[in-house]
């Protein structure tokens, strides 16, 4: 196929990035659209072995080293400048994103296997269940340089215009099984983020280079084809992972070998130019121009964050993308990548959080062999059991209070145990260990022998959970009745061996929010105050007569979500507490309450 400039693919540029765009802003729109990204590597793939073969027939050879530079050049100065942004910006403006992990996204950013990074990422619960990354989207970079690194050396083997077509087509097919194979509806990202599974589009448009030309009419029935997926298809389908993601790769092969004239109209021409800026740019802002920060949502919201993506891609192409392809020589460019990943690898403080013990590391504590409550020595005993946000509240405790604290919540369970949960608009299940929930309380309570129970739970309750064959929710008569004999459950555990209880109102979260910028059902202020009226009924009608402390009054003083509270960061990701909240907040105020409840 032709080398010289195709205006039409500058326009498939522009459809691509659109298409991310609009699935990541308004997915109600286009739940799709996340298949720009398969037609940059058909793109990709076609231009690069266009270009290769091109100058190998010319010349004799291919320079590797020129190859590599322009492609430094070209791609590296605009990404140093957003991980450079994410790092240093993104405490203060995403304080949701844990530093750690987020310093690991930068380098592997930069050094392009963000997308093994991606697949590997969730490695304790705080992490699996926290706001996706603002550098997430580079897995699809990296994808693309480790093609850039490795195509080049087998385009070197002799006569490549025989072998390439069926070598293509036969690594395709064996990357779309291999996406078929890995697929685990629980757990997509290794078959989503995987080089090896997602090399079909790039590979469908390295034969593409070799193709004669076509008839405009298969473009059009390609684009066709887009069209329907785009609007049809959702993350979630599984007919995607079982060839789909080959099928959407043929049908942009067929729009790059005979692309509709409408692409080349110039609006699409001049956004397909700045396609990379745009990719880059748009989803750590979409991040940083959330509904809390800018007080909108929905279309304006969205309108917002295209403008602001579109603006910044603009002006990143004109005074840093173009100039830096002028520079010579290409280690200027590797240069200010190699500083830039010194800026993101330097120790920052460390997250406040102490490490991840799942229940099964932990061997069950021996239990009390008696029960002298009114005349053993030492301070009153006080157990804390929940999921991760008592969790936090355990192991944050200060020292000093008066009393012995045994933190025996556990994190990723609560009380409701029903298996099909929607969190965060995906199909979730519970974690393994959270069925025995009920003996791991009976056991916790029985080992500590303490004086208080407290119990705190703040999120698996209050998720979509399906119940007789229907989705429902906390303030639905049906899922309260559920939640109510749960808690009743709960408590007779609690108060088994003649502890006093005490129940802490669960406080407003805010999690994540959706991609238009509206909250998640779970972070629903409505779920929150069901679900705490559903404590107080509980305690006003158990035999122990258990008390209920407003811990959301606490942390959310106006009566909305807060991440601070007289100017202490209590909330360190919209859900769980901080060690500064739990010391200077809580602990002051829930405190002398227990020490009372222990004496009495």
């Amino acid at each position: 196929m032709s080398l010289r400039y195709q205006p039409s693919l500058d326009g498939l540029r522009a459809v691509a990035l659109g298409g991310v765009l609009v699935a990541h802003g308004m997915p109600a729109w286009l739940p799709g659209g996340f298949l720009g990204v398969d037609l940059f590597f058909v793109l990709s793939g076609y231009l690069i072995t266009a270009l290769l073969l091109h100058e190998r027939e010319s010349t004799g050879r291919i320079r590797l080293g020129a190859f590599w530079g322009r492609r430094a050049r070209r791609l590296l100065p605009a990404l140093v400048l957003v991980v450079a942004f994410v790092a240093l910006a993104g405490p203060r403006l995403l304080p949701e994103q844990d530093p750690g992990p987020l310093r690991l996204d930068a380098v592997s950013a930069l050094t392009y296997w963000a997308n093994w990074r991606m697949t590997w990422r969730g490695g304790d619960y705080f992490t699996q269940t926290a706001a996706a990354s603002p550098l997430q989207h580079t897995w699809s970079l990296g994808i693309e340089e480790q093609f850039y690194l490795l195509w080049p050396l087998a385009l070197l083997l002799p006569n490549p215009r025989r072998w390439l077509p069926a070598v293509c087509l036969l690594g395709a097919a064996a990357s779309t099984a291999a996406c078929w194979l890995l697929y685990d509806p629980a757990a997509p990202d290794r078959a989503y983020f995987g080089s090896d599974t997602r090399a079909a589009a790039l590979l469908v448009g390295c034969a593409l280079a070799t193709a004669p030309r076509m008839p405009r009419g298969v473009g059009l029935a390609g684009a066709a084809v887009l069209a329907a997926a785009m609007v049809l298809v959702k993350g979630q389908t599984p007919l995607l992972y079982r060839g789909g993601f080959l099928v959407v790769a043929c049908a942009a092969a067929a729009v790059v070998a005979a692309p509709p004239a409408f692409l080349a109209v110039a609006p699409l021409r001049r956004l397909g130019r700045i396609s990379y800026g745009g990719y880059l740019w748009h989803w750590p802002l979409f991040a940083i121009l959330d509904a809390d920060r800018t007080g909108l949502s929905g279309g304006q919201l969205f309108a917002v964050r295209v403008a602001a993506t579109l603006t910044i891609a603009a002006v990143s192409f004109h005074v840093l993308e173009q100039p830096a392809r002028r520079l010579r020589p290409a280690p200027i460019t590797v240069t200010a990548a190699i500083l830039a990943l010194a800026l993101t690898a330097t120790p920052q403080a460390p997250p406040q959080r102490v490490a991840w013990v799942s229940p099964e590391q932990v061997a069950p504590p021996a239990p009390s062999p008696s029960h002298h409550r009114d005349r053993r020595p030492g301070p009153p005993r006080v157990t804390v059991v929940g999921d991760s946000v008592a969790w936090t509240l355990g192991a944050y405790w200060p020292g000093a209070g008066g009393f012995a604290l045994s933190n025996q919540a556990v994190q990723g369970c609560g009380i409701a145990t029903l298996p099909d949960i929607r969190y965060g608009g995906a199909l979730h299940t519970n974690y393994p260990y959270c069925a025995t929930w009920q003996s791991r309380w009976a056991g916790s309570v029985a080992a500590d022998d303490p004086d208080v129970v407290v119990i705190l739970l703040d999120r698996w309750e209050l998720m979509d959970r399906e119940l007789d064959g229907r989705w429902t929710h906390v303030g639905e008569p049906d899922y309260d009745a559920y939640l109510a004999g749960q808690l009743r459950t709960a408590l007779d555990l609690a108060a088994r061996h003649g502890a006093r209880t005490v129940l802490l109102t669960a406080p407003y979260t805010r999690r994540d929010e959706r991609p238009d910028g509206g909250l998640w059902p779970e972070d629903d202020p409505a779920r929150v105050d069901a679900w705490n009226r559903l404590l107080a009924k509980a305690a006003a009608t158990h035999p122990s007569r258990p008390a209920v402390l407003d811990l959301n009054r606490v942390l959310c003083p106006s009566g909305t979500f807060a991440w601070t509270v007289a100017g202490v960061r209590v909330r360190s990701d919209g859900l769980h507490l901080t060690p500064d909240g739990v010391r200077a907040v809580v602990a002051p105020w829930l405190a002398p309450k227990l020490t009372e409840l222990a004496a009495g």
